[in-house]
């Protein structure tokens, strides 16, 4: 059973593949994430399931950068069922649109700001009306939608240099793993905003652009199978392989047969 302290101090985190997964829950990181407000700091959390651990298996930057957020919070129910038998029973899922209802819901009455990046045109235009309808009083402070090819260096800058002058607390981010866990590394020495946090497909859930897996397929650990059904093309090579290998690499690490990166390594700010 292995978990080390946060480098927040808060939560503990339990190694899944290497990858230092935060023993938490929703009511506990949103906690954790108005903390990190209140007191100026400058934080990004991967919100990860088996996917972004499986990415982490094949790319060592992507690791460390996992291993240096301030919060990884336990997406899928698969990291979930590991940090519970690990020992930390008290985890439960933090689902990346769940939390940002969550911390949408406090905002109005906190005077939170929020910045939207990642999708289309069309989709941020949706995500800002519904979360507005959602939410009477929500500040949403500006959105980007990048283009779908790596930016440029001026292009960054020009994108950094518009999220400073928006003023959010929050940045979210809707790239997809691995994409906005590398974007939220690059761009957190340079962002003032206190807190960056990765949510995927929240963007297109919110705006109702794409459907969500009823809750008991949530709870029960079989959104994967509805998201594959749902986008068989795009997905069926990332769940067909990575289930079985992700099985397979906690079966070699139960048995003490692969070697690995500890999980505190890349703790330190990429």
């Amino acid at each position: 059973m292995t978990a080390t302290a946060s480098p927040s101090g808060g939560s503990g985190r339990v190694d899944v593949l290497g990858v230092g997964v935060s023993a938490t829950t929703l009511s506990d990181a949103a906690a954790t994430i108005e903390g990190w407000i209140a007191q100026g700091a400058r934080e990004y959390v991967c919100v990860t399931g088996m996917h972004g651990v499986m990415e982490s298996q094949r790319d060592a930057a992507l690791l460390g950068i996992h291993n240096a957020a301030g919060l990884v919070t336990p997406d899928g129910m698969s990291l979930v069922w590991v940090s519970r038998w690990k020992g930390y029973h008290e985890v439960s899922r933090v689902y990346g649109p769940d939390l940002m209802l969550a911390l949408c819901e406090r905002s109005p009455a906190r005077g939170y700001r929020h910045f939207l990046y990642g999708g289309s045109p069309q989709v941020l235009d949706r995500l800002i009306e519904r979360l507005q309808a959602r939410f009477p009083g929500l500040s949403i402070v500006g959105s980007l939608a990048p283009p779908f090819r790596p930016t440029t260096e001026e292009e960054g800058r020009s994108e950094v240099a518009r999220i400073n002058a928006a003023a959010p607390d929050f940045v979210w981010v809707g790239l997809g793993t691995p994409k906005q866990e590398q974007w939220m590394a690059r761009q957190r020495p340079l962002l003032q905003a206190p807190v960056l946090i990765g949510v995927g497909a929240a963007f297109d859930f919110h705006a109702g652009t794409k459907a969500q897996a009823p809750r008991w397929m949530q709870r029960s650990g079989l959104e994967w199978l509805f998201r594959l059904l749902s986008e068989p093309r795009r997905l069926w090579r990332r769940y067909l392989t990575n289930i079985p290998l992700f099985a397979g690499y906690l079966l070699l690490d139960a048995l003490g047969l692969r070697r690995r990166r500890p999980v505190g390594a890349g703790r330190a700010r990429p």
